[in-house]
């Protein structure tokens, strides 16, 4: 499996919570003025123009697979429209479920895969391509990629020594959202490190509030969550190693991991609903909650990505004026950086097949759903200035002057059984911990029999 670097964790830790860090001090939600940040991140402002050559496709059929929904897979059959102008072909969206790997197995043992699958993975990725199910890009998109995207996020699409994934759609998932009135009358401060995070999450709760809104129906938050608490904690060699399983989920720094986890996640009053309450509660729910209700919310603060953009657009409130965010804190000596996506792959190749990959591959597919909001992209020749605001124009900068030096989420590296189930392996796992977060060891005892059994070691 693909894995991601350890050299210059710290460098990119500091570029990121700097360019971060602006964003809710000096973001507008909707101000496309740009100023000298539409200089940042690749081509210089403007649209990013049609720049791509595709073949002509009269007649040809595509089907594209993803477990998107709501607005960003409104967004992305945007993009997929375009194509089709260009193009002459015609594309169907194909709603997925995770665990997408086995969703696209029942598809394909049925004699009707999808041509193209966006995989949230490096580890479905390598399923894929062990299944042969994966088939490599051609020169174009090769090229394309090559010339849009930065070394890091070529390798992660790449299993032994081929290229198969077009990272399209990238994240920060480092990142706490919260709730600028409520904040506002609490009288509480952006916290910068874990200790002052425990006493703002205090001081919004001596105001009346739920400091904390977690989706915890989603296993994957929680996962996310965990990853950022380790990375900084335990440093990014630990990360890599833990990501890899060359060292068990039963080592000391998982424990003092979880342990710092549990000083929020063990107190209810701290979780919106409870840890029951929590574990009822959906991602999107988890954001929407935070962000109506004027300024008695159900909770003041919500963790996760770049991505509760397009969640917080469903509520009232207007991202850098109402919902405001921070990096998440330092827990150890610097910040974490983790990153995720979601790329590209072939699984019927075809001239058609090969130019949307071509297609997503370039600032052109990118910059469409760039100005749509709730998207960030990895390609370093999108314009800064296709985001349709200071707050996303200041997190795709940041993402690109991190350059290679990121860590991809963790739980997305792992074979999908382990890292990617609902119900089962980690996402399972620390649902339990959210619901008796005294059991570490039990947690690690869990995880540790699972992860070997997925790993195979």
């Amino acid at each position: 499996m693909t894995t991601r670097r350890s050299r210059g964790a710290a460098r990119a830790a500091a570029a990121l919570a700097a360019g971060v860090l602006a964003v809710s001090l000096t973001a507008c939600g909707g101000d496309d003025d740009g100023g000298d940040d539409d200089k940042g991140g690749g081509a210089a402002g403007g649209d990013t123009g049609t720049t791509v050559t595709l073949p002509k496709l009269d007649g040809e059929t595509l089907e594209v697979a993803a477990v998107w929904t709501g607005a960003e897979q409104e967004n992305f059959k945007k993009v997929l429209a375009e194509f089709e102008k260009r193009t002459g072909a015609k594309v169907t969206f194909v709603p997925a479920q995770d665990p997408i790997i086995n969703f696209l197995g029942s598809k394909i043992a049925g004699g009707a895969p999808p041509d193209v699958a966006m995989l949230p993975q490096p580890g479905a990725i390598k399923q894929a391509v062990e299944k042969g199910w994966a088939k490599p890009l051609g020169a174009e998109a090769a090229k394309e990629l090559a010339e849009n995207y930065s070394q890091g996020w070529q390798d992660i699409g790449t299993v032994d020594g081929r290229q198969y994934g077009v990272y399209y759609k990238a994240a920060n998932k480092s990142l706490i959202w919260y709730n600028a009135q409520v904040f506002e009358n609490a009288g509480a401060a952006e916290p910068k490190t874990w200790e002052e995070l425990l006493t703002t999450a205090q001081t919004v709760y001596d105001s009346g509030v739920t400091p904390f809104s977690v989706g915890g129906a989603d296993g994957w938050t929680l996962t996310d969550w965990f990853e950022n608490v380790y990375l900084s904690q335990a440093g990014p060699e630990k990360y890599d190693q833990l990501a890899r399983h060359e060292i068990k989920w039963t080592d000391p720094s998982v424990k003092e991991a979880l342990t710092t986890l549990a000083g929020i996640w063990g107190k209810q009053d701290y979780v919106a609903g409870g840890a029951s309450g929590a574990l009822q509660t959906e991602f999107p729910a988890s954001v929407t909650q935070t962000f109506t209700g004027g300024d008695q919310p159900k909770a003041g603060m919500v963790y996760e990505g770049d991505f509760v953009q397009v969640n917080i657009a469903e509520t009232e409130a207007e991202v850098g004026k109402d919902a405001k965010v921070f990096p998440f804190p330092a827990v150890g000596d610097d910040p974490p950086v983790v990153s995720g996506g979601d790329a590209a792959v072939i699984l019927k190749d075809s001239p058609a097949a090969q130019a949307l990959a071509t297609f997503l591959a370039s600032p052109d597919a990118a910059g469409i759903q760039a100005k749509l909001g709730g998207y960030l992209s990895p390609n370093k020749n999108v314009p800064n200035s296709a985001y349709p605001n200071e707050v996303q124009r200041k997190m795709a900068k940041a993402l690109l002057d991190a350059g290679d030096d990121f860590r991809f989420d963790m739980s997305d590296q792992a074979p999908q059984a382990f890292g990617g189930t609902p119900g089962k392996g980690e996402w399972k796992a620390l649902q339990d911990f959210l619901k008796n977060p005294k059991d570490i060891a039990g947690t690690q005892a869990k995880l540790e029999a699972d992860a070997a059994a997925a790993y195979g070691n």
